[in-house]
């Protein structure tokens, strides 16, 4: 996709600073981190969320995913990592990306940062895992 930061890194228009290139993905450093060390694992393929990406993508992208996420802390002394997605909401580029961030403990990390609810009962509960567990089939 023309108007795509992340495609432009793919096709080396853009710079970045790559930690892995495969056929499966790329990785490189975030431009503004979390913590340093920070990376961001995309596949070469244009897709716009994890729901795009087709079924015959995804163990290879994992297995990238995972692969970083084992190089991170070895690399780095890291007690282990925070890996996550955005998926539209909070994505700040319309390109599947895996954040792959450093941890330590006592970093300053402090969990997510947005306010949790409780269910109202254990009815509710079920309500919800029940119509999710419908649109697994």
């Amino acid at each position: 996709m023309a108007d795509c930061v992340f495609c432009g890194i793919v096709a080396g228009s853009v710079p970045a600073f790559r930690v892995v290139d495969t056929p499966d993905g790329i990785g490189f450093l975030d431009t503004r981190p979390v913590f340093k060390g920070h990376v961001l694992v995309i596949p070469r393929e244009h897709v716009a969320q994890l729901t795009d990406l087709t079924a015959d993508r995804l163990p290879g992208y994992f297995r990238l995913v995972q692969a970083v996420a084992a190089a991170v802390p070895a690399a780095l002394g890291s007690q282990g990592t925070f890996v996550a997605q955005n998926n539209i909401v909070s994505q700040s580029v319309p390109h599947l990306h895996t954040h792959v961030v450093p941890r330590t403990r006592g970093d300053g990390l402090r969990g997510f940062f947005w306010p949790r609810h409780r269910y109202a009962s254990d009815q509710e509960a079920a309500s919800f895992a029940e119509r999710i567990g419908k649109e697994l089939g």
